[in-house]
């Protein structure tokens, strides 16, 4: 059994890019404040945040996910990935800004465009391959009244991105969202599946999906004697709409476990 995922990247919908099964989410490389985790930690410097990002391309994984709203991790990772752009799909985000502990929301076509210009600036490379828009939960209204994807629209034509969606919250942003794009970034774990709708309608229409919060709650109901990541993985990945599942570990033990797991998880699918 294969302990990597270099031989089992697959198509992010019909987008023409092949992504790790786990993509790195990225987070914690970039902010402290104000964020939902059940366990505090320290924000790695720039050796240990270089050698996980080693680590994961080492393990196969290629998608790294980051966003304005995750502190200065899209400033990081400019330097932290320079002489690797093409060994990587990085995945960006706009919509939502964190700013003095707070979170404040924008999507109007002016914010769209100098949020992906600077994130552009910020990760140093010509071209985002998947940009979403970060919800703020009122998906509908994000979709059909700002703008914001015809914006997306017209910075995939200009080449600035080369694919957009949405990382929403509701089952009805999620279908819209595929049907006018590209990819959805969905909640699916073994706590919340009230969002596999989305999950179906991609699979049958060649849509990219991106899981989050793959490995959040709901282990404490699992009987005992049973692992709690395999059993999110084999829940999601046993779903042929999904793409990828985002994952974001800080710990080299945790990565290289979750990496194992999903290969095994993965193998046995197939």
């Amino acid at each position: 059994m294969k302990s990597t995922l270099h031989d089992l990247h697959r198509p992010l919908g019909s987008t023409g890019l092949m992504v790790s099964p786990l993509g790195l989410g990225t987070v914690k490389l970039g902010r402290d404040q104000g964020v939902k985790y059940p366990n505090g930690f320290t924000i790695p410097d720039d050796a240990q945040a270089l050698a996980l990002l080693r680590q994961a391309r080492e393990l196969g994984i290629n998608l790294i996910d980051t966003a304005p709203a995750y502190g200065v991790s899209e400033q990081r990772l400019g330097p932290l990935l320079r002489g690797q752009r093409d060994e990587w799909v990085i995945v960006s985000k706009t919509g939502e800004e964190f700013e003095g502990g707070q979170s404040h929301f924008d999507f109007s076509p002016a914010h769209t465009r100098l949020s992906v210009e600077r994130s552009l600036k910020r990760l140093e490379t010509d071209r985002i391959d998947l940009l979403l828009v970060h919800s703020d939960g009122n998906d509908l209204s994000v979709l059909r009244d700002t703008g914001v994807y015809e914006t997306l629209a017209s910075l995939k034509r200009e080449g600035k991105i080369l694919a957009y969606g949405l990382s929403g919250k509701t089952v009805e942003g999620g279908l819209l969202a595929l049907e006018l794009g590209d990819c959805a970034m969905v909640t699916y774990n073994l706590s919340e599946q009230g969002e596999k709708p989305v999950l179906d309608y991609a699979a049958s229409h060649a849509k990219g999906i991106l899981i989050k919060k793959a490995l959040v709650s709901g282990h404490a109901c699992l009987a005992e004697g049973v692992d709690p990541v395999r059993a999110s993985f084999e829940l999601i990945f046993d779903h042929p709409g999904v793409s990828s599942a985002i994952v974001g570990t800080i710990n080299p033990a945790h990565l290289a476990a979750n990496v194992a797991t999903a290969a095994a998880v993965l193998q046995d699918i197939c």
